[in-house]
């Protein structure tokens, strides 16, 4: 912790009469929670599960696919509470990264959060959110740009003001999507159908693998989206110095918000199994609304539409707040520009580095670009997944030889950790093998953070020398 806060005093600009500004620890228990959940659920769990119904043909294996799922993520949020309880830090995947294997890859990952990660999925979730609020209002779909650049500056806004504010708008809007999912939940496990949908036909007829050998590939097919839907837990380790005694907390918060997640996860797609059948499921397009019109008709479908923008607008500030951690990270080790180091002295926020993400998610908005560049490296996020996991085998040796022990230990380390990074490496495989081009795009993309880091790295010597 010291050699952070050296870090920050050496590339925090200092302004007359400024004294060193480091982040307040003002979150609890329950909004690191909610930060979990908040990060886990956007719009995946309104999509996926057709895709897995599909890949998969029969609803025993679509409820297996989600529960290998919910298993993996249990397993990963383990991980991730060794990890921040051994670095309760700001920046979290970048710190492990950072201490286990160096500062290249580290950046690599700070790189690809700031260039497309992070900010595309801002601009891309905001589009979402942006076009299902302007269906709510009855406005035309030429409403859906200016709406989604007006969530970006005011998420961005709110997340400046202070890190309690932006989390208690996210805690808020995560609850509202939570208790929309319950209602969905409840319609279809206790009342009766009112409505009928007319009939789809499949695209291909739908069979369960036959065999051991093509079960083995189709849940393997289908854990890819299982997975991208679970993703997302390991941002809240990024705000790790702003949770209240983050070595109890945060590990806490991961493990109460990945259990809420996968209950959460299971629930929904046994309610729209029981609302569609397992064909209507696998054809359907928006099995959330469609599930809800079964059991309440055309008001039961806009009660889910306005759960769904709560959700994306509630997944975009977290991310927002979130990711913005990592690059202040990196500028405090002068890896990047000296000034996103700097915290606001009264909001304790690194402002900076929140309107740079949103500049740059804006522009991906406003051209266009940012579903393009999301297909090419959205490979990269369980790359990055695997190599944290990795870390911990390092980290734990290294804190073991000096003596320095843990308050939280994963308790299926090494066996489920071993899990959760062939588990990554799958992802990345299925993904690559699914949309080549793409991956090889995407990987020039990360390439092209080898001289941007040379010149940082470069700079920070020069700089560190004199």
């Amino acid at each position: 912790m010291r050699e952070r806060q050296v870090a920050v005093e050496m590339y925090t600009p200092h302004f007359a009469g400024m004294v060193q500004v480091t982040y307040a620890a003002r979150l609890g228990t329950f909004s690191g929670t909610m930060l979990v959940v908040g990060g886990i659920i956007g719009a995946g769990i309104f999509l996926s599960p057709a895709v897995v119904a599909q890949r998969v043909g029969s609803a025993p294996l679509t409820l297996g696919a989600w529960g290998m799922g919910a298993v993996i993520a249990i397993i990963g949020g383990f991980v991730y509470a060794e990890l921040g309880a051994r670095r309760p830090q700001a920046g979290g995947t970048y710190v492990y990264l950072r201490d286990a294997f160096g500062t290249l890859p580290a950046f690599l990952y700070g790189w690809a959060l700031f260039l497309i990660m992070a900010t595309g999925a801002i601009a891309a979730v905001a589009m979402t959110g942006a076009n299902y609020l302007a269906e709510l209002l009855a406005l035309g779909p030429e409403a859906g740009r200016p709406m989604a650049i007006g969530l970006i500056v005011v998420l961005t806004v709110l997340n400046v003001l202070g890190v309690r504010i932006g989390a208690t708008t996210g805690n808020v809007l995560t609850v509202l999507k939570l208790a929309a999912i319950a209602l969905l939940v409840f319609a279809a496990l206790v009342l009766s159908p009112q409505h009928s949908l007319p009939p789809v036909a499949a695209a291909v007829p739908l069979a369960p693998p036959a065999g051991l050998g093509q079960t083995v590939v189709a849940m393997g097919a289908a854990l890819v989206p299982v997975l991208f839907s679970f993703g997302g837990w390991q941002q809240t380790n990024a705000v790790a110095e702003e949770l209240v005694n983050p070595q109890r907390t945060l590990p806490r918060a991961l493990i109460f918000g990945v259990l809420i997640v996968a209950v959460t996860y299971l629930l929904v797609n046994v309610a729209y199994l029981r609302a569609l059948g397992l064909e209507g499921l696998a054809t359907s397009r928006a099995p959330a609304a469609e599930t809800m019109f079964v059991f309440l008709g055309p008001f039961g479908r806009t009660l889910i539409t306005f759960g769904i923008v709560t959700s994306t607008v509630g997944f975009l500030g977290m991310v927002i707040l979130m990711s913005a951690r990592v690059y202040q990270a990196m500028a405090a080790d002068g890896l990047f520009f000296r000034r996103m180091a700097a915290l606001h002295p009264r909001t304790r926020t690194p402002v900076a580095a929140l309107v740079a993400q949103g500049v740059v998610a804006l522009l991906l908005l406003l051209t266009g670009t940012y579903a393009q560049l999301l297909d090419y490296v959205v490979f990269a996020d369980w790359i990055f997944f695997g190599s944290t996991a990795a870390s911990l085998f390092v980290l734990r040796a290294r804190d073991d030889a000096r003596g320095v022990t843990s308050p939280v230990r994963s308790p299926l380390h090494p066996v489920g950790t071993v899990l959760f990074v062939a588990a990554a490496v799958y992802v990345v495989i299925g993904s690559i093998q699914s949309n080549p081009v793409n991956a090889a795009r995407g990987a020039g993309l990360l390439l092209l953070g080898l001289p941007v880091y040379a010149y940082w790295n470069a700079r920070r010597r020069r700089e560190g020398s004199t």
